[in-house]
């Protein structure tokens, strides 16, 4: 955001302009600041106006989510082709103990999947961080497989906080410093929200999602959902894991089985994301969830 001055004459009318690129296309949305003030009037002001044109920034890429009727309807009949399978007390146990060995291995954890069946069987004590996460994420998909609560800023830090208590000094707090991803390489592959606007951006994804809750397609509003929540990237570590368990919240929230997204796609799901990241494209995540249930 920069400060454009138009002169007229004696009068000096200051704008606070933000310049952006929409389909290839660049945009600008402008406030008007007032005319003929002063430096310390200015700056009172634009910061004022730099909060409400965060504001619409922030609706304005929400709303690019908004689909037409044909669109609507052509999610649903991709959703139509999938054979959904409620699971049992068994396959519960059984989904826990994957869920939570792939979750965690996708963040580098090294607890084999016989030693998560051991750690949840109580066959085994936790001797170490990676271990306790592993007994803390179980508790997580309990949570989520029984909660009926409303998904709000709250809701994200109980997650978070369940996942990493005894192992995370900041377990359920919104980080307060900012956070790049980078590659083995060393690149960038993703920069998180500001974190002075984390907890803004949290509310607009919440209040995107009541008001489209019952509009859109399950899968949809997973999808949009869990990559929107990684691309705020709200916590200072843990949000690749809250991530998932938001996506399961969500489809079990409309009646769909819990998705376990395993190690060996971990490419492509990451690859889904960079694409919302970079393009907002959530489409390909869509297929890839209808992936995940047609190999059921």
């Amino acid at each position: 955001m920069f400060i454009e001055v138009r002169e007229k004459g004696k009068s000096k009318k200051f704008y606070l302009i933000h310049s952006y690129r929409e389909k290839g296309k660049s945009k600008r949305i402008s406030r008007y600041l007032g005319s003929n003030i002063s430096e310390k009037k200015l700056l009172e002001l634009r910061k004022r106006a730099e909060q409400h044109l965060l504001e619409e920034i922030t609706e304005r890429s929400i709303l690019e989510f908004e689909l037409t009727k044909e669109e609507i309807e052509a999610f649903k009949r991709s959703e139509e082709d999938i054979e959904v399978k409620h699971l049992q007390t068994p396959d519960w146990k059984r989904f826990t103990e994957d869920f939570t060995y792939n979750t965690n291995a996708i963040e580098g954890s090294t607890v084999a999947l016989s030693e998560v069946k051991d750690l949840l069987d109580k066959k085994e004590k936790p001797k170490n961080n990676d271990e306790l996460e592993t007994l803390n994420v179980a508790k997580a998909v309990e949570y989520v497989k029984t909660g009926r609560e409303k998904i709000s800023v709250a809701f994200f830090k109980r997650l978070h906080f369940i996942c990493f208590e005894g192992t995370k000094t900041f377990a359920g707090k919104l980080r307060d410093v900012e956070v790049v991803i980078r590659d083995s390489q060393g690149n960038v592959m993703h920069q998180g929200a500001p974190y002075k606007d984390v907890e803004k951006l949290l509310k607009y994804l919440c209040a995107w999602y009541e008001k489209h809750n019952k509009k859109y397609p399950p899968l949809v509003l997973a999808a949009v959902m869990h990559n929107e929540f990684e691309k705020i990237h709200p916590f200072q570590d843990g949000n690749g894991r809250v991530g998932r368990l938001l996506l399961n919240y969500v489809l079990l929230q409309h009646k769909y089985p819990p998705l376990n997204i395993r190690l060996k796609d971990r490419i492509r799901y990451y690859k889904c994301l960079q694409l919302y990241d970079h393009k907002n494209d959530f489409k390909s995540t869509l297929k890839f969830l209808v992936s995940q249930y047609r190999r059921k």
